[in-house]
């Protein structure tokens, strides 16, 4: 039984530098026939353009898997921390791109 579970163990590395991760704050999202593609995106106040920070390519099947894997953490946290509440802005844009704070001025 014990050689059976090493056999279904993946040992997965990750660097110092993928570890630290990488900001967005939007994510598009397109597809094809065959793929997925998921651009994570930076947008920052101020900025004149947003980079794509990320972009991850996924079969349709791995696709569906991401979204019941976070369905499943979302609501084990919602479980914990309570409803996540999901904002708009006064448009009915569904991109909130209120930073919060002051507006500025010169």
């Amino acid at each position: 039984m014990e050689d059976k579970n090493k056999q279904n163990q993946i040992n997965i590395e990750l660097t110092e530098e993928t570890g630290q991760g990488v900001y967005a704050n939007l994510a598009v999202i397109t597809h094809s026939s065959s793929e997925f593609v998921l651009d994570f995106v930076r947008i920052m106040p101020g900025m004149p353009k947003a980079k794509v920070k990320s972009r991850i390519i996924l079969t349709p099947e791995h696709a569906k898997r991401l979204m019941s894997a976070l369905q499943d953490n979302i609501s084990k946290y919602e479980s914990v921390n309570g409803t996540i509440k999901v904002s708009s802005n006064k448009q009915g844009n569904p991109i909130p791109m209120n930073f919060g704070g002051p507006t500025a001025q010169a």
